[in-house]
Formats: C-alpha cells, sequence, structure tokens
C-alpha cells in the first residue's frame, strides 16, 4: 500500500494553494445548523471520526447532527458558533453554527490531515470532503455530514 496523501494546516489566514489551485474545489457555505457543545475544562484527546485531535483546556468540544465530535479552539469558536437560548455565550449547552463560507475537495483515495497543532492527524476516506477553513485550518468531513451541514455554492 502506497503512503497516504498528507495536507498540513499552516495557520496562516486564507485558503491554501493546494486547495485553490485544484480545479475540482468547490465553494460551499456552512449551513445553521444546531450542534451540543460543551467547553474543555483541561487539555486532552478528543476522538472524532477521523483520528485524535488533541483538546486545550477551554476548547469548545461540539457534538454534530450525527453524534460525531470534534473540538474548535477557544480562539476560533466565536467567529463559528452562536448561543441559542436559554444558552449563555461561554457555557455549555446548544449553539448554531454560523454560515461561514469555506473551500472544499471530495477526495477520490484516502488520505491524510496535519492539523496545527503539528500533533494531530487526521485520516480521511474515498468520498470524504478535505474542507480548508480559509484561517489556516483544514479539516475532514464525511460524504454524509457534509451534504447535511453545507450548501455548495459554486463549483470550479
Amino acid at each position: 500500500m502506497g503512503r497516504l496523501r498528507t495536507y498540513e494546516a499552516t495557520g496562516l489566514d486564507g485558503y491554501s494553494d493546494v486547495i485553490t489551485a485544484d480545479p475540482a474545489h468547490v465553494r460551499a457555505t456552512k449551513r445553521e445548523t444546531a450542534v451540543s457543545v460543551r467547553f474543555a475544562k483541561e487539555p486532552g484527546p478528543v476522538l472524532t471520526r477521523e483520528g485524535i485531535v488533541h483538546a486545550k483546556a477551554e476548547d469548545a468540544i461540539i457534538t454534530g447532527v450525527d453524534g460525531e465530535r470534534w473540538p474548535v479552539s477557544a480562539e476560533k469558536f466565536d467567529d463559528k458558533y452562536q448561543a441559542l437560548e436559554p444558552t449563555q455565550h461561554g457555557e455549555s449547552g446548544v449553539y448554531v453554527t454560523l454560515p461561514n463560507e469555506v473551500l472544499a475537495l471530495r477526495m477520490a483515495e484516502p488520505f491524510a490531515v496535519v492539523l496545527v497543532d503539528g500533533q494531530s492527524t487526521l485520516t480521511g476516506r474515498p468520498g470524504d470532503w478535505l474542507v480548508d477553513y480559509g484561517d489556516g485550518s483544514f479539516g475532514i468531513v464525511a460524504a454524509d455530514i457534509f451534504a447535511q451541514t453545507y450548501a455548495i455554492q459554486e463549483r470550479s
């Protein structure tokens, strides 16, 4: 078996040339979706469908539409989520995803993503989407979850 193609997040603002240069990429907008959020009290691993991600204290641990879990850094959380009443901002409860724009590439082969922390590596399957959030971070979203949570705006 060959080596997985690996994408490394840079942490630099803007979309990655790796995604923008690929003619198969799409521009998509996150649908407003209710998710469950809890805030980590201490650092620790979060088991996602794609691998283990190392969360820091105060990071948000999100549970999505199909029970999938992922952490969001405290620094990026406010740009991506808004509390739904009666939840107060900054407390655990129900939040809605904000309609942020991403670039995404549907992958035909297995692949890997190294996250900004340099220690968390995710593994994607054929059909999964490589998502570029435009803030120097990448993610992997399974095809069924992508269809439920993103609206494709344009195909390149």
